[in-house]
């Protein structure tokens, strides 16, 4: 591990925020490099504003800090590509292209991570257990733009040998990061809002159910794969992962075992048609056959968590 250098680039979102400092525990907090558009960011690593749009300076910083290892988590959620789709598209296109390309050029990089998403599936896909190898047909930019790098992914791997990992993520739950802009973050700010407010309007109906994973087992997630030999990786698109599936009123009664009066309230807007043609829940079992993955939190260990830790903020 002495000589792994590692690169997150979009640290500063949901998922970024808890990889760093995970990651900074595993390696050393001298071999991990935080990344961004921000100005500044707070780490316990360095930090180096990064766009990942801007192909020549990635390289640049790629080459100087002996980058060996890319986590590239820069990308337009759901909801907000689905109000600037033409950027969208181009944010989480060409940043994955100079992040690939980066990768088959013989430099330092010889690992990438790069996350899809349960908006690769659409309204034609099996809702229920929604198997690894299916029909396919996003109607959402985000979800366009995750099915095509999954392919490419596969191309750059299949053609150029080039060691790319990816998983499928479903909504991410957690307290270290404020929502950030999908379909899924209900399951976020409703814990916000049930220690503030006491109620919540959700923009979801209250029988939405949809795949939903505790931020801490994302995480292992995501490491486990990346650590996982090789010939363990046997597909190269994106894995589907899974740990539970829930609905916003059947959270709400979570949230009630703690705070008894808790309220929700329902005002679905644009975001429903969107939750509409995703999952209601995921078969992973490939992801737990080939490098044993596995998660470690429920709906209800999930909550008593969430609310503990936000209680202290």
């Amino acid at each position: 591990m002495d000589d792994t250098k590692i690169l997150v680039i979009g640290a500063c979102g949901q998922v970024g925020t808890e990889l760093v400092e995970n990651l900074a525990n595993l390696f050393g907090k001298e071999n991990v490099i935080a990344s961004d558009i921000k100005d500044d960011a707070k780490f316990d690593v360095r930090y180096i504003k990064l766009d990942v749009l801007d192909r020549e300076r990635v390289e640049r910083v790629i080459r100087e800090e002996g980058i060996n290892q890319v986590y590239h988590l820069a990308a337009l959620l759901s909801a907000t590509a689905e109000q600037h789709p033409d950027f969208g598209w181009k944010l989480n296109m060409d940043g994955l292209f100079n992040i690939l390309d980066l990768g088959k050029e013989g430099g330092p990089l010889k690992k990438i991570f790069w996350p899809s998403s349960i908006a690769v599936f659409g309204p034609t896909t099996p809702r229920h257990n929604t198997p690894q190898r299916t029909i396919i047909e996003p109607t959402t930019v985000y979800g366009i733009s995750k099915y095509a790098g999954e392919r490419w992914c596969d191309y750059y791997h299949q053609r150029w040998g080039v060691d790319v990992r990816s998983i499928r993520y479903p909504g991410l739950i957690g307290y270290k990061s404020l929502p950030g802009g999908g379909t899924t973050d209900y399951a976020v700010d409703i814990y916000h809002k049930a220690l503030s407010d006491k109620k919540y309007e959700c923009f979801l109906k209250s029988d939405t159910s949809l795949p939903m994973m505790f931020m801490s087992d994302a995480v292992k997630a995501t490491i486990d794969i990346m650590q996982a030999p090789a010939e363990s990786i046997k597909i190269r698109s994106s894995y589907n992962i899974s740990a539970m599936s829930f609905n916003p009123a059947e959270l709400a009664d979570e949230i009630r075992a703690h705070i008894p009066e808790f309220e929700i309230t329902y005002a679905p807007d644009f975001r429903q048609d969107i939750a509409e043609n995703w999952p209601a829940s995921i078969d992973d079992q490939e992801a737990r056959k080939d490098w044993n993955w596995n998660h470690a939190y429920d709906v209800s260990e999930m909550t008593t968590e969430m609310l503990e830790q936000l209680a202290k903020v």
